[in-house]
């Protein structure tokens, strides 16, 4: 019996993550850091400039008023995407592209970089 419920458990959590891989839309995992900005995080700036770096395949979500290095944050891919849901509709962003807004809820411009 043991077994079973081990078994169905072990079951149950590879369909679970499954599913989350399956619906989760950017090209890194949920759980892969990315680089924003304490400013983003802990005094609610909005993100209105994202990188996907072509190096490594690693993303930049940051608010655009700081270049500073102590400014810079590392966090896991879903945790940014749960503070602004807007997200998604830039998860197809190619590496070695850019988006910038002006505002939440205004229209990304992509540009490829340089």
């Amino acid at each position: 019996m043991r077994a079973i419920i081990l078994l169905a458990a072990i079951l149950f959590s590879f369909a679970a993550n499954g599913e989350n891989e399956l619906n989760w839309p950017f090209d890194q995992a949920e759980n892969v850091a990315a680089i924003t900005t304490k400013q983003v995080v802990e005094a609610s700036f909005p993100i209105l400039m994202v990188v996907h770096y072509e190096d490594d395949d690693s993303w930049a979500f940051t608010c655009g008023t700081t270049n500073k290095s102590e400014d810079l944050m590392i966090v896991g891919m879903s945790e940014i995407v749960s503070l602004d849901s807007t997200l998604y509709s830039i998860a197809d962003l190619p590496p070695g592209w850019s988006a910038v807004r002006e505002s939440v809820g205004s229209e990304w411009v992509r540009t490829k970089d340089e």
